[in-house]
């Protein structure tokens, strides 16, 4: 049976939700990698983080789910200055992801950036991890 990488996550706790939300519907995945990003995060970027593999034949349902749970996600999400649910995860505008960017497309065929933020479409506000629904700033 070959396998195949649908998602990658920087951290365990996403790859886990992500995990279990899968294998409740029945799906066979595994994640990959996932004791290596944990005990070593700095080494993370180069083996190119936790993946999670599913089954080659279950690839368009476990996409098609994933971008369910992503929607679902983005739409309990409120930002805290303008109360609007449109977000966009871009990189984070910072000198050192220019440069990553910039070197990694040089070297290879796309650019990878180092971090990335959240960023409301609407205000501009932007946080590292998703805000949570209720949590508002006055």
């Amino acid at each position: 049976m070959n396998s195949v990488v649908i998602k990658t996550f920087d951290n365990y706790f996403s790859a886990r939700i992500f995990l279990t939300k899968l294998q409740d519907r029945g799906l066979n995945c595994y994640l990959f990698d996932e004791n290596t990003v944990t005990i070593g995060p700095v080494i993370s970027t180069a083996i190119g983080y936790i993946k999670l593999v599913v089954a080659d034949k279950d690839f368009d349902f476990a996409s098609r789910l994933l971008a369910e749970f992503e929607y679902e996600k983005l739409k309990n999400t409120v930002c805290p200055k303008c109360f609007s649910n449109n977000f966009l995860e871009i990189p984070k505008p910072a000198r050192k992801n220019y440069l990553v960017a910039f070197l990694t497309w040089l070297f290879s065929s796309y650019a990878v950036s180092v971090e990335n933020v959240y960023q409301c479409q609407n205000c501009g506000y932007e946080c590292d991890s998703l805000p949570e629904a209720g949590f508002v700033y006055n």
